[in-house]
């Protein structure tokens, strides 16, 4: 018996920002191993040159309009998928960037570091183009394995393994429901494409797999009540790592919830729209009164990270195009604004060694500029205009009012006053509690520059959210045919 594989040259073209980056990968990897005088920090610049290059790969498919399905369909390259991977490489190079002079603090594996980030990175991009339930659990499972190292890469810190311990078993105890799940969802519909799925008759096996496989899904996003394993890991894990952790996979993730419940469950819509709309509420609420209690800075984000997947869940119970080009978009403003936050975080957490928030008592004599940034940055994950995530929340608030979801909304708009309170309790110890240690704190040039993007980005997205928006809605324009609004674009507000 012989097995060939019928792969055609355009057929490798869509493959063609995976494979690049793995034999790029390689190329690091194999360096670090045979050139002794090769620095971590010449490592991780080389990483960061290989996925600038992918991102450029990316950007060209995107603006040719380069798509296609491989593997009869469990392999798709559409807009939708490749704005997902261009997030998931943007995220990758800023942690990269915060990572140059973290891992020199490292007594063991630094050019393993570099490839373990890279590595689980390739499996999100092949996460975002999953097109049927096999390969979304191969796909998951790969990324994965890379998140299992790194959470626990401090060897001698006894949190760091403590929180490599609780995601590994969490993690395998999903990707045990995903395994159930998918297997129940086959049983009942003879496929595991998700445009197949169409049109399948509903059953109490089929309604118990996808329930299954949505929490497999909700603990790589973090939604209440899948969420157990966020604040310890966050806490514990390298502070790169968790920056890492707080954007890359939950976007990959999400683009499988989107293309599952879109695609193979359109159908079923008002049925699904519940389970999104409890999810969202008990996330935003229990992740922004949680926060409140913090004494961590890493643990405040952790929760805070919990309820902005409360609020992207806004978009999924809308059930709709436009909700799914607002999670697209805000997806682009969390992304700057939270790791921006986290490169802040390592700044600061490099000279005074601690991450409590009483140790950023007056952090804008010692550094004004890392001060004025994480304002910013807070004040964007808060919602507050002109910047990124007022604009993001807002878009998300209209889907959800033109679908009716009037308690979406109200809910919503408590948990943007209860998040400006946590946030300004650090605002205040910045700008008005005396420093405890008045030596002034330098921020090194790959943090500044990861701090820069961030603030660019988040300024942009605020004031000029025209192109960003557009970007966002042809890369969902397969939903038009969605239950709800088909218009082509969300309403722009001034300055769009």
């Amino acid at each position: 018996m012989t097995f060939q594989l019928d792969l055609s040259a355009a057929d490798l073209l869509l493959l063609l920002p995976e494979i690049f980056l793995t034999l790029w990968l390689c190329v690091v990897l194999s360096l670090d191993f045979s050139l002794k005088r090769i620095t971590h920090q010449q490592l991780g610049y080389l990483s960061i040159a290989g996925l600038g290059i992918t991102g450029l790969i990316l950007f060209g498919f995107d603006q040719a309009g380069t798509t296609g399905a491989l593997f009869k369909n469990m392999f798709v390259l559409d807009r939708l998928a490749l704005l997902f991977k261009l997030i998931i490489v943007g995220a990758t190079a800023l942690v990269l960037f915060m990572s140059i002079d973290y891992v020199r603090d490292f007594r063991f594996f630094r050019g393993e570091y570099y490839f373990m980030v890279v590595m689980s990175a390739i499996g999100m991009m092949f996460m975002a183009s999953s097109n049927d339930l096999l390969s979304v659990f191969v796909t998951l499972e790969f990324s994965t394995f890379g998140f299992y190292v790194l959470v626990a890469y401090l060897r001698e810190d006894q949190r760091s393994s403590e929180a490599g311990l609780k995601f590994f078993i969490l993690g395998v105890f999903a990707a045990g429901l995903l395994a159930y799940g998918i297997s129940l969802v086959y049983g009942e519909t003879g496929t595991l494409i998700f445009s197949d799925m169409t049109g399948t008759s509903g059953s109490y096996g089929l309604a118990i797999g996808y329930i299954m496989i949505f929490a497999a899904l909700g603990f790589k996003i973090g939604a209440v009540p899948f969420h157990a394993w966020i604040p310890d890991t966050y806490q514990g894990a390298p502070t790169p790592v968790t920056a890492f952790l707080s954007i890359a996979p939950k976007g990959a993730a999400l683009a499988i919830l989107i293309r599952m419940f879109y695609v193979s469950l359109a159908s079923f819509k008002p049925m699904w729209v519940l389970l999104f709309v409890v999810a969202s509420i008990f996330s935003m609420t229990y992740g922004n009164i949680v926060a409140i209690a913090q004494k961590n800075i890493k643990r405040l984000l952790a929760y805070s990270g919990i309820a902005q997947i409360g609020n992207v869940m806004i978009g999924l119970a809308a059930g709709t195009k436009q909700g799914s080009d607002a999670i697209m978009f805000y997806l682009l403003t969390y992304l700057f604004a939270n790791l921006g936050a986290f490169a802040v975080i390592i700044a600061v957490s490099q000279v005074i060694k601690s991450d409590e928030i009483e140790d950023y008592n007056g952090l804008n004599r010692r550094s004004p500029f890392l001060a004025a940034s994480m304002l910013l940055f807070l004040l964007s994950l808060a919602g507050v205009p002109p910047l990124a995530g007022f604009i993001g929340k807002i878009y998300l608030f209209i889907a959800a009012m033109r679908e009716e979801l009037y308690i979406l909304l109200i809910v919503g708009l408590i948990n943007i006053v209860i998040s400006m309170y946590y946030y300004l309790i650090v605002v205040k110890k910045m700008y008005i509690n005396e420093p405890t240690d008045p030596s002034p704190i330098a921020a090194s040039l790959p943090i500044k520059v990861a701090v820069y993007v961030g603030i660019a980005g988040t300024v942009l997205l605020g004031v000029y959210p025209g192109p960003f928006i557009d970007w966002a809605v042809d890369a969902t324009l397969m939903f038009s045919n969605i239950g709800g609004p088909t218009t082509a674009a969300l309403p722009l507000l001034p300055g769009g």
